[in-house]
Order: C-alpha cells, then sequence, then structure tokens
C-alpha cells in the first residue's frame, strides 16, 4: 500500500466515484489535497520559505532549490507531517482498540439491548456521514463514533449469539470475527499481488452493486415489518436469503479494496498525517460491514 508505483490499481488521477478515493487519487493541480501555505500549483518558489505540494514532487514536476529551508527538510526526512503507512496502522489499531472496549460495554448491558442498540447505530450513522464529507478530518469525531460504534456492535453481536444459542449453535462471534479477520488478509493479499486490479472500471461496478445490494436491504427491512420471511424479510426466505447475505459479504470484502487504494494514493499524493484518522475510520466502517453480514450469513445456518 506504501508503495507509490502505480503498478497496482488506477493511475494517479484516475477520477472515482467514491467520494473519500477521489480525495487522494488526483494530483494537486487537478484538485487533490493541498496543504494549508503551500503556493498554488505549478507555482515557482517566491522565497526559501515556500515549497511546492506534496503531489509535484513526487511527480517531479518541481525541483526543490538547493537552499530548501529547514521547514521542507523536515517534511521531506519524515517528521511526520505528510501521511505514511505507520500512521495509518497505528490509527486503525487505536480505533479498533477502542471499538473492542465499548463493544464489551455493549455486550454486557443486554437488559438494555433496545435503549443501547437503536441509539447507538443512529449516532454512529449520523458520525459516520458527518466524517467521511467532512473537508477537514476531526480525530475527535472518529474516536466518538468508535464508542459508539462499539456499542452497537457489542449489543447487536450479543443479540446475534442468543438467538444462535436458542437453535443450540454456538460460536457464531467468534466465527463471524475469524471471518472477518480472513477476509481481510486474503484481500489485502490480492490487492497487493495485484491479482485484483483497482481500476475505474471495478469503481463503477462496485458502487453500482452497493446501491443495489442497499435498495434490496431497505426492502427486505419494508417487508420484514409485514411478516415475509419470519420477520426477517427476505434473509429469511430460503435460497434467497442465502443469496442475499453471500452477495452482501463479496460487495463489503470488495470494499476493502477502495480502502487499500485509498492508502495507496493518499501517500502517494503527498496527503497530511492527520488523513490517517480518515483512513482507519474507513478500514473499520468496511470491516464492521463485513462482520455483520458474517454474522447475517451464518446465523442462516444456525436456523437450519
Amino acid at each position: 500500500m506504501a508503495d507509490e508505483s502505480h503498478a497496482v490499481g488506477y493511475p494517479i488521477g484516475m477520477d472515482s466515484n467514491n467520494p473519500v478515493l477521489s480525495k487522494y487519487s488526483k494530483p494537486a493541480n487537478k484538485g487533490g489535497y493541498t496543504f494549508a501555505g503551500d503556493p498554488a500549483p505549478g507555482a515557482q518558489y517566491a522565497s526559501g520559505s515556500e515549497y511546492a505540494s506534496g503531489a509535484q514532487y513526487a511527480s517531479g514536476a518541481v525541483v526543490p532549490p538547493a537552499d530548501t529551508n529547514e521547514q521542507f527538510a523536515n517534511l521531506t526526512a519524515g517528521s511526520g507531517l505528510r501521511l505514511t503507512i505507520t500512521d495509518v496502522i497505528m490509527k486503525t489499531l487505536l480505533v479498533f482498540a477502542v471499538v473492542v472496549v465499548f463493544a464489551v460495554v455493549g455486550w454486557n448491558l443486554t437488559y438494555a439491548f433496545p435503549i443501547i442498540m437503536f441509539p447507538a447505530l443512529i449516532i454512529a450513522t449520523i458520525l459516520g456521514f458527518v466524517i467521511a464529507f467532512r473537508e477537514k478530518v476531526s480525530p475527535a469525531l472518529v474516536l466518538v463514533f468508535s464508542v459508539f460504534e462499539g456499542l452497537m456492535l457489542g449489543a447487536i453481536s450479543n443479540w446475534y449469539n442468543q438467538f444462535a444459542e436458542s437453535s443450540n449453535y454456538q460460536g457464531i462471534v467468534v466465527q463471524a470475527v475469524v471471518a472477518t479477520m480472513t477476509t481481510f488478509g486474503v484481500m489485502l493479499v490480492l490487492y497487493l499481488t495485484g491479482v485484483i486490479k483497482v481500476n475505474k472500471k471495478f469503481v463503477s461496478v462496485l458502487i453500482g452493486a452497493a446501491v443495489t445490494y442497499m435498495v434490496i436491504g431497505l426492502a427486505s427491512f419494508v417487508a420484514a415489518l409485514f411478516g415475509v420471511g419470519g420477520g426477517w424479510g427476505f434473509y429469511g426466505i430460503d435460497g434467497l436469503g442465502l443469496i442475499i447475505c453471500v452477495a452482501g459479504v463479496l460487495i463489503a470484502s470488495f470494499f476493502l479494496m477502495l480502502d487499500f487504494e485509498a492508502i495507496k494514493q493518499g501517500i502517494a499524493n503527498g496527503a497530511p498525517e492527520r488523513e490517517s484518522w480518515r483512513m482507519a475510520f474507513g478500514l473499520l466502517v468496511t470491516l464492521v460491514w463485513i462482520y455483520l453480514e458474517f454474522l447475517r450469513l451464518i446465523s442462516i445456518f444456525s436456523r437450519d
């Protein structure tokens, strides 16, 4: 992911329908990320206190003068102001640690399931949209989102666990966690080896499939209110429910490719270090989505 070559994925500058991915897939002179204080893309150095955007240096379009000041020297020496893969890993581990801690809290508040589950879900959803479309990422918002995401995750995991145990099925949560981590590893290998290339066609097809899946999910929710599938909606219909669940797992899994590509493009285009919070948020959302899809898929087998 940290490799700045274009052997894997599409070249920097290719537009994407993904709003987060698009932010990093354009160089500075095409609407990509620029630092506060940077001169306009393509501008020459007016003094030793000015420096071009990271995207210009990455492309070789601008060569810094010999007397580059200390500020630029610190940036290129890895002072942490520019994004690195280490930044992404550390922030990802932090947000997941927060999620796990509060998932334990949500799990143990089983007596207050409706009180915990639905408010946490609503708050996490609202915060998720704010973080995704906010121009400047807020670490505090990402951490607060992780808290409510953890509460929601713990509550719903316990609910699925109780449902499975009522059918004498054990270990549904552990199986979903293992399946999620295995999926992450497999998709990362496929991305790094170039077996699956994140090009414009891939993004378009994936976005279309995700929108279709969400429409089906909404229709299933409405159908469930009228008792279809025993209250499970389309997921409770033999055969159809299994097909929809498998499709959900696949779509969610392939969204990891967009996260990997966003990280790669962010590093290559010289995004600031604080953007590691947005990338950690993206990975968290996708992995939680995959985990919930596996929970639902395994619950179908537990009913059998």
